[in-house]
C-alpha cells in the first residue's frame, strides 16, 4: 500500500523537490513554454510569491514529492482580482493512476472558498488528455493562441480554458491563510482519501482520468 500525503508546500524546503518533478517538463516537453530550468533559490523565490496568497498544494506518495498544483492571478489589473491561473504537474512515474483530477478538484474547492470567480488554464494544443480532462471538469474553450511559442524546432498552440464558478457581483477575497483551517483539513482528507483510493486499487479510475498530467502552464 502506498501513503498519500497533502499538504501544502513550504518553499523554504519544497523548492528542490517540486523543482525535480518540473524539470523534465521543461527539458523534454512544450508542456510549458519555459526552456531554462530556474536555479533552486529563484525557484523557491517564485513558490513563496505564490504561496503567500493562493493554495500551492503538494502530493506526497512515500514521503517523496509525486506532484503539485497552484494557482496564481491571471492578470494583475485590479478589475481581474476574481481571476486565477491553474497549473499541476505529476512526476512522470505517477501518471496514468488517474492522480490529477482529485488534486486538480481539490484546487479548484480552496479557490472558491476564497472568492474566486473565473479559473483559466493556458494548455499547450498538443497536450489533448489535458484539455479533455478540463473539459470533463466544467472547463470550456474560450480561445486559441495559434503558433504563438516556439519550441523544439517548431511552433504550438496554446488553448485558453475557462471554468465560471458563479455568477453575478463577486464578493470579497481572501488569502488561503485565511481560510478555516477546520473546513480546510476536511476537504484535503476527502481528496487525499480519494488519490489513495485511485493509487492502491480500490476501483480503477475512470478511463478520461488516465494520462491527465499532466501539466498546465505555467509555473
Amino acid at each position: 500500500m502506498k501513503r498519500v500525503t497533502l499538504r501544502f508546500a513550504d518553499p523554504a524546503t519544497d523548492a528542490a523537490g517540486v523543482l525535480a518533478v518540473y524539470a523534465p517538463y521543461i527539458e523534454h516537453t512544450a508542456v510549458t513554454f519555459e526552456t531554462e530550468v530556474p536555479d533552486e533559490a529563484s525557484f523557491r523565490r517564485r513558490m513563496e510569491g505564490i504561496a503567500e496568497g493562493f493554495p500551492y498544494l503538494i502530493l506526497e506518495i512515500d514521503g517523496g514529492i509525486a506532484g503539485y498544483a497552484y494557482a496564481q492571478r491571471e492578470a494583475e489589473r485590479a478589475a481581474y482580482a476574481w481571476n486565477a491561473e491553474l497549473s499541476i504537474y505529476l512526476a512522470g512515474k505517477w501518471t496514468g493512476h488517474g492522480l490529477g483530477k482529485p488534486l486538480y478538484a481539490l484546487l479548484i474547492d480552496l479557490l472558491a472558498m476564497q472568492g474566486y470567480i473565473n479559473l483559466y488554464a493556458d494548455i499547450t494544443g498538443s497536450n489533448a488528455a489535458s484539455i479533455a480532462m478540463h473539459r470533463s471538469m466544467g472547463f470550456e474553450q474560450i480561445g486559441r493562441h495559434v503558433k504563438t511559442g516556439y519550441k523544439f524546432g517548431q511552433w504550438h498552440d496554446t488553448v485558453w480554458l475557462c471554468r465560471r464558478l458563479c455568477e453575478g457581483a463577486p464578493g470579497a477575497l481572501c488569502g488561503v491563510k485565511e481560510l478555516d483551517g477546520q473546513a480546510v483539513r476536511a476537504r484535503m482528507d476527502a481528496a487525499q482519501a480519494e488519490l489513495a483510493r485511485r493509487l492502491n486499487g480500490a476501483g480503477n479510475p475512470r478511463a478520461g482520468d488516465k494520462n491527465t498530467v499532466e501539466a498546465f502552464k505555467k509555473v
